[in-house]
């Protein structure tokens, strides 16, 4: 019988595979660049690993109450795969979808769950990346070999959220969690909730959790703004009771859904204060009579952060029933029975959830070495958001803001299909973007411009992140409606690429 020696030593030993993409994450992304890769690029031998045990990236991570989209799934579904439930989707019909897109395109075979990566380091002698992985079910290191690196891991930490330092946090007796890492089988019959946080997850656990507790309190710093409205598409229904196509139905009703994004954001920068008024009555119209609108008035102009959609005003008819309440103070510390605010009041609970965003995580958090010194991303300028300077063979997702996530996903699929094939038929093995001579006065500037839009997780990271360039090619416009025209037309032998 073998000893314990040689057992951790055939664990540890090092496999190597080689693939032309290695596809990082196995979430909306990285289920993208699959399907794109086996349609747009077939002849290229790919793989996807996966660090959990399953696909769904952030819908298989999040299972607090309640947990749905806040993009309608007509633009946040792939555009090649018709939507015909609900425009607000939940976690467990966002899954079936996705299990149906690898089950039709056959992608199952090149996913690797439980495939946890611990560096990733690229060679400009050998014109490859190596990638080291830890195979989480059973001990061992393997190490795989790509020509080309597709990072589709998510932006943030989906093991810990964001949990702000409150004094006497020590002291509160009852239980503090946070809707990232839900515990299983919390059971809130009778008990007095705070959730703490005003956007769109806070939005979420609320009317999910409100009938089932005592009752729930939203304690909020400050208001976001909210769209409540039914959750339906009229125009998809009438199409399908003429019996259209469910193909044409998904684009006509995803073009109408554009459109009126386009129109909303147009209207946010440049007709700011008439749009902010009409949010605010349409929440009004929702709440009881006389409510101080306070709690739902933000200080910010809309779509300076995010916009969070309110399926049937489930939220305000929690609130007009008594189920739930509002209130908008500064926390001064926690105390052993639940809360005290700045004002004086003491907010009881017996459980408190903390809906305070999360972590932000840049590519993953992974170590990467360039011909042996390590990445610092900080110190990288972006290439409309994807690719970055001195970082060959590499491409990171990042979607939109003030769109769907995955509207990028599917734009990133049709560029890198024709990076691919550009390289393949110049005989490149290695392409870069670098400054060219006209940028090189150019100011340089933090990831995002906070004026534009300034998310918490974002300006807590932003130090981390690579910087962008005020010349229109180094940055990520967060602009849908200018990339759809814009990237298709991307000369691949613009001085900024480098191949070799």
């Amino acid at each position: 019988m073998a000893d314990t020696a040689t057992l951790q030593a055939s664990k540890t030993k090092a496999k190597t595979e080689h693939f032309d993409v290695l596809v990082v994450g196995a979430g909306i992304s990285g289920v993208g660049a699959g399907y794109h890769l086996k349609t747009q690029n077939p002849k290229k031998k790919f793989v996807i690993l996966e660090a959990y045990d399953t696909f769904g990236g952030t819908w298989h991570m999040h299972k607090y109450p309640g947990t749905r989209s806040d993009s309608d799934l007509y633009t946040f579904g792939y555009r090649y795969k018709p939507w015909v439930g609900p425009p607000i989707a939940s976690r467990e019909e966002i899954l079936k979808y996705m299990e149906e897109v690898i089950a039709e395109n056959d992608l199952a075979p090149h996913i690797r769950f439980r495939h946890k990566i611990t560096s990733a380091s690229w060679s400009s002698a050998k014109k490859r990346w190596t990638v080291k992985a830890e195979r989480l079910d059973t001990g061992e290191m393997l190490t795989f070999t790509a020509k080309f690196l597709w990072m589709c891991q998510g932006y943030y930490k989906h093991a810990e959220g964001y949990t702000p330092e409150w004094p006497g946090m020590g002291t509160f007796r009852g239980q503090i969690v946070h809707p990232q890492t839900w515990p299983e089988g919390l059971d809130l019959t009778g008990k007095k909730v705070v959730v703490i946080g005003s956007g769109a997850t806070a939005a979420t656990v609320v009317p999910a959790i409100a009938g089932k507790c005592e009752h729930v309190t939203l304690l909020q710093r400050s208001p976001t703004y909210f769209i409540p409205a039914r959750n339906e598409n009229v125009l998809a229904d009438e199409l399908r009771m003429l019996g259209v196509d469910e193909k044409w139905i998904h684009e006509i009703v995803r073009r109408k859904y554009l459109f009126e994004q386009a129109e909303f954001t147009r209207r946010s920068f440049e007709d700011s204060e008439l749009l902010r008024n009409e949010l605010l009555e349409g929440v009004k119209a929702c709440l009881p009579e006389g409510y101080d609108m306070k709690h739902f008035t933000p200080s910010y102009r809309p779509w300076q952060q995010r916009v969070a959609f309110v399926p049937d005003a489930d939220l305000f008819e929690g609130i007009k029933a008594g189920l739930a309440s509002v209130v908008t103070d500064h926390i001064e510390r926690f105390t052993e029975k639940g809360i005290l605010l700045k004002s004086g009041r003491e907010l009881e609970a017996d459980v408190i959830v903390t809906a305070t965003g999360f972590n932000l995580s840049v590519l993953g958090g992974i170590p990467f070495e360039v011909d042996g010194k390590p990445v610092n991303w900080a110190e990288t300028i972006t290439y409309r958001g994807m690719m970055f300077t001195g970082v060959p063979n590499l491409v990171w997702v990042f979607g939109y803001f003030r769109a769907s996530w995955t509207l990028r996903v599917d734009m990133m699929g049709d560029f890198v299909a024709r990076l691919l094939k550009h390289m393949d038929a110049n005989g490149a093995k290695q392409v870069e973007v670098a400054l060219r001579p006209q940028d090189h006065n150019m100011e340089i500037l933090p990831w995002i411009d906070e004026d534009n839009f300034n998310p918490g997780y974002l300006a807590r990271s932003m130090a981390l992140m690579p910087k962008r360039g005020a010349n229109p090619e180094w940055a990520h416009t967060q602009n849908y409606w200018k990339e759809k025209d814009e990237l298709p037309l991307v000369d691949l032998d613009a001085p900024e690429f480098r191949y070799s």
